[in-house]
C-alpha cells in the first residue's frame, strides 16, 4: 500500500477540499452555519444549503452527513 492510499480521506470528508474551493468558506465555517441553522433534519439542511447558499446536492449532502455524525459523536 502506498502512503497516499494509507492516508487517503474517505467518506463525506473527501469532498471538503472541493467544497472549500468552490464555495469560498472553510469547512469550519460551513459547520458553524449548519449548527446555527433553524433546521435539524438531514434533508432539510441539505435543501437549505442548496437553496440559500447555491451548494450542489453532493457537496451539501456530504457536509450535512459529516456535521450530523460529529454531533452524534460518531
Amino acid at each position: 500500500m502506498t502512503d497516499n492510499a494509507a492516508t487517503a480521506v474517505k467518506g463525506p470528508a473527501s469532498y471538503f477540499p472541493s467544497i472549500e474551493q468552490k464555495y469560498g468558506r472553510s469547512i469550519a465555517e460551513w459547520k458553524e452555519l449548519l449548527r446555527a441553522a433553524p433546521l435539524s433534519r438531514h434533508m432539510e439542511l441539505v435543501g437549505w444549503l442548496k437553496g440559500e447558499h447555491g451548494m450542489g446536492h453532493g457537496h451539501a449532502n456530504a457536509l450535512v452527513a459529516h456535521t450530523l455524525a460529529e454531533a452524534k459523536g460518531e
